[in-house]
């Protein structure tokens, strides 16, 4: 005769699996990528984005891949910058117009200045090396 030993039901044991990817979730929305600091998720050497012609000035174009936003001053000037959330460190995946924003908690930053223009996060983005080299933007480190 088998022991009498308490058993899970169906539904404690369904319970307790959808609890615990919600649980985790919370914790990784707080977290940087990889627990790594932005300088780890930006080109460390110059990186081909792409036409030149991809960036009408004015206007704003998000490169995810690489984790990088170069905008077009109305002059035609180029800037890039990081689209490392300086709040938490997530992967900005997002860019309305000229407004970048982060999945993790909402901040929004201009893509032609970088500064912040929603909290939570308080510091502008950092901005990185810029060129349009023979018809191509390049961005990065000795860009």
């Amino acid at each position: 005769m088998p022991a009498a030993r308490p058993s899970a039901s169906r539904r404690t044991v369904l319970r307790g699996a959808a609890v615990t990817p919600v649980a985790g979730l919370g914790l990784a929305a707080c977290s940087a990528p990889g627990g790594g600091s932005s300088a780890d998720a930006t080109p460390t050497a110059p990186v081909d984005l792409g036409a030149e012609t991809e960036v009408a000035k004015g206007g704003a174009k998000l490169y995810r891949d690489h984790n990088v936003v170069v905008s077009r001053s109305a002059d035609g000037a180029l800037k890039a910058y990081s689209t490392i959330c300086t709040h938490a460190g997530c992967a900005i995946n997002k860019l309305q117009g000229t407004t970048l924003v982060c999945p993790c908690h909402g901040s929004q930053f201009d893509a032609l200045t970088g500064k912040v223009v929603q909290s939570p996060a308080t510091e502008p983005l950092n901005e990185m090396p810029v060129k349009a080299a023979n018809g191509r933007i390049v961005a990065g480190p000795d860009a």
